[in-house]
């Protein structure tokens, strides 16, 4: 019984302090993979940019390779030019920010955020899967909260197998939510995206 016990212990992500990880110590700069045109990873026809580094260590973690912050190669300024040139297509709705954990590789996704802004304003919507949730990141850095303000969509929590459910909507288990960021910060509290059907 305590064998099986701990063994259901080990199968839980970690959970971090706040403040205890941060980007500046953390980040490489890396990013694991982008792929442009995609139709998974949020509402819409999306371009997506999976960062490197996640501490979470979720058990049963999709894209486990993207948890070593060494992983894939550094983001440039090359690999940024061609994601705002994918954007600028009519057809692409927006940008969604994978991991990897992205709030643990704020110096590469605040730069993409604000040039996204900067070119298109909020004609492209932004995306974002993160391990922490809404609470956790109110009690967090800086970049972290500056990332937040960015975003038009947040999924939050971490990928929990014991509630694994394959029929929700761009999420792998029931304990993650779909937050409309702007409405939730307006309003000081988790406002659920509109359009959630499952």
């Amino acid at each position: 019984m305590a064998q099986e016990s701990k063994r259901r212990i080990a199968r839980l992500p970690k959970n971090p302090k706040p403040q205890e990880w941060l980007a500046k110590d953390l980040s490489l700069g890396y990013y694991a993979s982008y792929k442009p045109f995609v139709m998974v990873d949020g509402e819409g026809v999306r371009c997506s940019l999976y960062v490197s580094g996640c501490k979470f260590a979720c058990p049963g973690c999709y894209n486990a390779v993207a948890q070593n912050f060494h992983y894939g190669q550094p983001y440039t300024d090359a690999v940024q030019d061609k994601i705002l040139d994918d954007l600028s297509h009519s057809y692409v709705q927006g940008l969604t920010l994978l991991g990897g954990e992205p709030f643990l590789n704020t110096q590469v996704c605040l730069k993409l955020c604000r040039a996204i802004r900067a070119r298109f304003g909020h004609t492209k919507d932004i995306w974002s899967w993160t391990g922490y949730t809404w609470d956790e990141l109110q009690q967090e850095s800086d970049d972290k909260l500056k990332l937040l303000s960015m975003l038009d969509i947040l999924v939050d929590g971490r990928f929990l197998e014991a509630e694994k459910d394959l029929t929700l909507q761009f999420r792998g288990s029931s304990n993650q939510r779909i937050i409309d960021v702007p409405a939730s910060l307006k309003e000081d509290k988790v406002v659920i995206w509109s359009r959630l059907v499952k």
